[in-house]
């Protein structure tokens, strides 16, 4: 899937220096938008008191605290909240329509800086990650931590070729296997498929903490051309002559909003997160608002 007399993409580092510039703001919704997954109950050792329980057989005995049984003569065990360490996936989309460009950016490129920049926040937590490039099948990695395995995934994302149609389901049920325990798992991609593929995708991932993150191009998004013209789709190559008109364009924004909006539906029954941002958008913009708005 990797060329490497192919053009390379341009993912802007600059992004990395804007991270650590507001990486007070950033740490803080983060500490927050991750809590519930990287956060459990539990007896005995750990980070911080949380309260205290009553103690029952088989709780280990000497994490009663003896001081409170001098004043209440029973036995009762401290609460402690314990981080664990969470595996982040990051799936991206490399298909041929990713590669769609109206202004100085593709589509992939803006999705692979919006990866790389929770890479490199799970890479500041010391946490391990995997980017993993699908279209039609899905080349999965092994999750891995450290700057050395960010900056590689990086020169790999600059490199890789993108070609094929989206098979979002086929590239999910393949790529769980591969997910050896809770986890959280993101999807970048512009989502133009069937639906119902991506409800499949969606129900596969649900038991992790899931977020969806599509990324289209604003030409695309408000189809801002107008009058005879000739359409191309990326992945098949098919082309179509064709008028587009006031009403058509307001057809199609119809057309789109209806399959955002079952996208939105679908999250919402499984419990993921789902944004929406157009690529002529600041990525940090973009990426700073998917994290201040994580439950």
């Amino acid at each position: 899937m990797q060329k490497d007399d192919h053009k390379r993409h341009n993912i802007d580092l600059d992004f990395f220096r804007q991270l650590d510039r507001f990486s007070f703001m950033v740490k803080k919704k983060v500490s927050t938008a991750y809590a519930g997954s990287r956060r459990s109950i539990q007896s005995g050792r750990g980070l911080e008191t949380i309260g205290y329980r009553q103690y029952y057989p088989g709780d280990e005995f000497k994490s009663i605290d003896w001081n409170v049984y001098a004043r209440l003569e029973k036995y009762y065990i401290r609460k402690f909240e314990e981080e664990k360490s969470l595996t982040t996936h990051i799936l991206l989309d490399t298909s041929k329509s990713m590669d769609y460009r109206s202004n100085t950016i593709s589509k992939f490129e803006y999705g692979a800086m919006l990866a790389t920049a929770f890479a490199y926040l799970v890479t500041k937590d010391n946490d391990k990650f995997a980017i993993s490039p699908f279209s039609e099948d899905i080349i999965t990695r092994k999750p891995n931590r450290g700057q050395k395995y960010l900056f590689n995934n990086i020169d790999l994302l600059t490199k890789i070729e993108l070609a094929g149609k989206t098979d979002i389901e086929k590239s999910v049920a393949s790529y769980e296997k591969a997910i050896k325990s809770r986890s959280v798992v993101i999807i970048i991609s512009d989502f133009l498929t069937d639906y119902k593929e991506i409800e499949s995708a969606v129900f596969r991932l649900s038991k992790h903490d899931l977020i969806l993150v599509q990324v289209l191009d604003k030409e695309e998004a408000e189809l801002s051309f107008q009058g005879n013209i000739k359409l191309e789709d990326a992945e098949t190559g098919d082309e179509l002559n064709t008028y587009i008109s006031e009403s058509f364009k307001e057809e199609y924004q119809d057309m789109l909003s209806e399959h955002v909006n079952k996208i939105k539906g679908i999250c919402h029954r499984f419990g993921a997160d789902f944004y929406s941002f157009t690529s002529d958008t600041p990525v940090f913009d973009s990426f700073f608002y998917a994290i201040s708005r994580r439950k």
